[in-house]
């Protein structure tokens, strides 16, 4: 579905569509629903996160949802559009994320996906994005793949913490220069990064900023990042 929409119809859909029904994803650790929405007779799957589900963390800050949709803002400003549309919403758990679904082969993960040449453009970009975005979550099964070839993003509410907290799978191109196409990309965006009243509705002030100093380091080293002495794989892999 979201090939087929634009993004910006795709939110509006997520935005008044009803929910008619809603079931629990099992395997999850916050309390996670596979909704289905229909809006004027159109039906579709979404991914929806109430905030009184999340389990308590002991790093990260009360409100995990909303940094779903920041990602989901971060990626749109980039133009780099790899996370499916994400908005908030009001749902029948209370206010949460709601995220379209993506069909997709689950085993089909990030430690497949990574021996098809075709693919590494895609990974070595999502890799940059969590670097920007500080993504202390990126398993293996958060990239899903569709029947065209593309890899989604998913599960972002591990991110943007003031501190460093990049914890990921994606590390096979630790160190070494990043395209220069990728590099101009995150340049431009910047400036409309730092003001994008959205995000700053989304964050704190403190988070903003780290943001911002994150591109700029970015920005200087033009280089994936390097492992650090903390973890810095997530747990599970898949």
């Amino acid at each position: 579905m979201a090939e087929a929409l634009q993004f910006g119809e795709a939110e509006q859909l997520l935005r008044e569509a009803s929910f008619e029904d809603y079931r629990p994803v099992w395997y999850s650790s916050n309390a996670v629903y596979l909704a289905q929405m229909c809006l004027d007779g159109q039906v579709f799957g979404a991914i929806y996160k109430p905030g009184k589900g999340e389990r308590p963390l002991w790093d990260f800050p009360e409100g995990l949802y909303p940094r779903e949709v920041a990602a989901y803002r971060l990626s749109q400003l980039l133009d780099w559009q790899f996370i499916p549309p994400t908005v908030l919403r009001d749902g029948p758990e209370g206010p949460g994320s709601l995220q379209l679904y993506i069909k997709h082969d689950a085993e089909e993960h990030f430690f497949v996906q990574r021996d098809r040449v075709e693919l590494l453009p895609q990974l070595q970009r999502m890799c940059v994005f969590d670097l920007l975005a500080n993504n202390a979550d990126r398993k293996g099964g958060h990239c899903l793949l569709d029947e065209d070839g593309r890899i989604w993003g998913i599960d972002h509410g591990l991110c943007f913490h003031e501190q460093n907290k990049l914890r990921s799978v994606i590390w096979d191109w630790a160190g070494e220069p990043v395209s220069a196409q990728w590099v101009d990309e995150v340049a431009a965006a910047a400036p409309a990064i730092a003001d994008d009243a959205e995000l700053r509705e989304l964050l704190t002030a403190r988070e903003m900023a780290a943001l911002t100093a994150r591109i700029g380091r970015f920005c200087g080293s033009k280089r994936y990042p390097m492992p650090g002495s903390e973890r810095h794989y997530p747990w599970p892999l898949v």
